[in-house]
């Protein structure tokens, strides 16, 4: 019964989040002028409000990601799971080795305390105990991490396991790692754990405390830094998904076979802040045109919020139009989708957010007379 309950909060998470995240569509890369050098393999800086990409380096080259994995682990355990329920520790999640909690079997703790432990200690052991307390098995957790990773639209992301050791069939994208980050980044839990610097968990059996000290040097280095989440392996390399916010501004910086990591997303970020800003041109809401109709128009309002992250020096270049989709003809309903309002920089589309009817018009009598005369 539980599971069950699980699986239809499942589908529920996927329609509401899916809804808000999934069908933002993919907005442009800012031009390569005085963009900074990093050391990393792969690297991409995005906006987490608009989803805007600003800098790319090989963002869509699939590479281990190594614990970064964990981001994704965390994100399944907070929606599909409740904080305080209690798990206990099996025998195979107590054997997984590399960084670890040192978990042994039979031990009893919290989910939520699991989680912190695999985002801020990166414990291999926690994310198996995690997914079998979720899940029933790590392998049918593997399954929901992948189901999600392509309804965020991480469509070069194939996980193998819920910590990140290494397997050939377990990559992801600097890229799809952005995605990955800037959806737990919504989540007030998740953000709340990666933003800690240290921390100490509870274990219920035994009556212990354990101290957790953040594998990410950021936290104690820039001042600006509230997240997310280290990696490393040989095959992987030095990995970070770093996050920052200032006045109010938060961007994901991700770099991948870093031999900087840090030192790169600190670059990236820096770079993003003092060279770029987000542009509101329209509110949720607002009137932005009528549907032209014999007899009058239908006003037509913004279903979102319109907003571009860009370099400073292309605020000025940005153009907007009506696109009118539907057919110019009755019945129309309140609430239906009539076109899009755009957002172009030249001749690129930047971004395209719905225009909704804002009330419903019926055929009148008369009309439908004329209608019926032609059938």
């Amino acid at each position: 019964m539980l599971r069950a309950m699980r699986m239809l909060a499942w589908c529920s998470v996927f329609l509401y989040m899916g809804s808000v995240f999934v069908f933002l569509p993919r907005l442009a890369v800012a031009d390569q002028l005085m963009q900074p050098s990093v050391t990393a393999d792969a690297a991409v800086l995005m906006d987490v409000v608009t989803g805007d990409i600003l800098l790319d380096k090989q963002a869509h080259k699939r590479r281990p990601p190594a614990s970064t994995t964990k981001i994704m682990t965390a994100i399944l355990g907070l929606e599909l799971g409740s904080p305080q329920e209690i798990v206990t520790v099996s025998p195979k999640a107590a054997q997984v080795g590399e960084a670890t909690l040192h978990l042994d079997p039979g031990e009893k703790i919290t989910l939520y305390e699991l989680i912190t432990g695999a985002l801020v200690k990166s414990g291999n052991d926690a994310c198996v105990a995690i997914a079998e307390q979720i899940a029933g098995s790590e392998e049918r957790f593997v399954g929901l991490m992948n189901q999600k990773a392509l309804l965020l639209g991480a469509a070069d992301t194939h996980f193998a396991n819920p910590n990140g050791l290494p397997n050939k069939n377990h990559y992801s994208t600097a890229y799809d790692l952005a995605l990955m980050a800037r959806y737990g980044l919504q989540l007030p839990t998740f953000s709340s754990i990666t933003r800690q610097k240290e921390t100490e968990i509870h274990f219920l059996e035994p009556d212990v405390f354990m101290n957790l000290r953040n594998t990410n040097k950021l936290l104690w280095n820039y001042p600006y830094a509230d997240g997310v989440k280290t990696g490393t392996t040989n095959a992987a390399g030095k990995c970070l998904v770093a996050s920052a916010t200032k006045e109010g501004r938060q961007l994901v910086a991700v770099v991948l076979n870093a031999p900087n990591r840090f030192g790169d997303a600190q670059k990236l970020l820096d770079w993003g802040f003092s060279h770029t800003q987000t542009v509101q041109l329209a509110k949720t809401g607002e009137i932005k045109g009528e549907f032209p109709l014999p007899g009058g128009g239908i006003p037509a309002f913004l279903e979102g919020p319109v907003e571009v992250s860009i370099h400073t020096e292309e605020k000025a270049k940005l153009t907007t139009k009506v696109v009118w989709r539907r057919e110019h003809k009755l019945p129309i309903k309140a609430g239906e989708v009539l076109g899009q309002y755009e957002v172009w920089l030249g001749e690129k589309r930047l971004k395209s957010v719905p225009l909704i009817g804002e009330r419903t018009v019926v055929l009148d009598f008369w009309e439908k007379l004329k209608r019926l005369g032609k059938d």
